[in-house]
């Protein structure tokens, strides 16, 4: 009995072993043969500005992509070189926004324009390795993404070293496994896009630039899967270096008459409240950003989640305390 006891147990070891041996050996895929977009770069002042417009506006690339200890100058509505070191501590692992001023050694000065589109369309670096799904840009507008490369290109080169994004064993697992893997567009995306108040432009700016259903949807941490009915909300977010002990379940977006947070708002009060700003500490809703949207975006976006099918989801509590727990699922 005691030497079958030990047989399964060699069994099951040298299972165990052979997993993590599998793991280590190919969590770190390339996907390098992932076509590179072609779309260049422009010195055109418009297209610059329109740039400019999204990175510290819809695109919120200005709320990740700065140090920490100059958050509160974004906080502050100052516009600073985007030299990364937002950082988010998740089961998969430690993500760390990379700098992305034009900075040969430690920036994007020796990326191509291909490169950077990829990464913004495909999720694939530039060295062919995955970026985590956090940015919403795989179906963005041709013109935008050349819009956003333009602006970057533009920046004050700033020298500013960041540590790599460290997989933890599961996220390694996932990649291994094949269930993390690049997220490219689901359809053809469009050359370019009407920029009128519409219910078109508003799913534009929800879905492809501001990711409105990323936080407002239910999704799983470990693998950024969504679960849940789009923008019904019901995310969890749990306390980080940002959002100084506070930790927040998001909201329901859709036109539900009982549980939809913004089902009663008109359109000025919803354009008005998103001009107010932050009104809670450590939200991690980029308000400094989305304060910067113009009114056709915003009308838009109004349109556009009016437009929703209703989902009851009802939230009891969107604000927690430092210290205080989610209810239990």
């Amino acid at each position: 009995m005691i030497k079958k006891t030990f047989i399964i147990l060699g069994i099951i070891v040298l299972i165990i072993s052979c997993f993590v041996i599998f793991v280590l050996a190919t969590w770190n895929k390339s996907y390098d043969d992932t076509p590179l977009p072609n779309l260049t770069a422009s010195t055109d002042s418009a297209i610059i500005a329109r740039g400019k417009h999204l990175a510290f506006g819809p695109g919120h690339c200005s709320s990740c992509h700065v140090p920490i200890d100059q958050i509160d100058k974004i906080k502050a509505g100052l516009e600073i070189p985007l030299s990364g070191g937002w950082v988010m501590d998740i089961p998969p692992g430690v993500f760390r926004a990379p700098n992305i001023t034009p900075d040969k050694e430690t920036g994007i000065g020796n990326f191509s324009d291909g490169q950077l589109a990829r990464a913004l369309r495909h999720s694939v670096k530039h060295d062919g390795q995955i970026l985590f799904p956090f940015m919403p840009f795989q179906e963005m507008s041709d013109e935008d993404i050349i819009a956003i490369i333009s602006f970057l290109r533009s920046q004050e080169s700033v020298s500013n070293k960041i540590e790599k994004t460290e997989y933890s064993f599961m996220g390694k697992t996932l990649l291994a496994l094949g269930l993390l893997a690049p997220t490219g567009p689901k359809t053809t995306p469009p050359k370019t896009v009407k920029m009128e108040p519409s219910i078109a432009y508003g799913k534009y700016i929800a879905n492809s630039v501001a990711n409105c259903m990323g936080c407002h949807t239910e999704r799983d941490l470990k693998t950024g899967e969504f679960t849940g009915e789009p923008f019904a909300g019901g995310f969890r977010m749990p306390p980080d270096v940002y959002s100084k002990g506070y930790s927040f379940i998001t909201p329901n977006l859709t036109p539900d008459k009982e549980t939809g947070k913004i089902a009663g708002w008109d359109e000025k009060t919803f354009v008005t409240r998103f001009k107010t700003g932050r009104m809670i500490e450590g939200s991690h809703m980029p308000w400094e950003n989305f304060a910067q949207l113009d009114s056709i975006e915003l009308v838009s976006l109004y349109q556009y989640l009016t437009s929703l099918k209703p989902v009851k989801n009802k939230i009891e509590q969107i604000v927690f305390e430092p210290g205080e727990e989610f209810p239990k699922k």
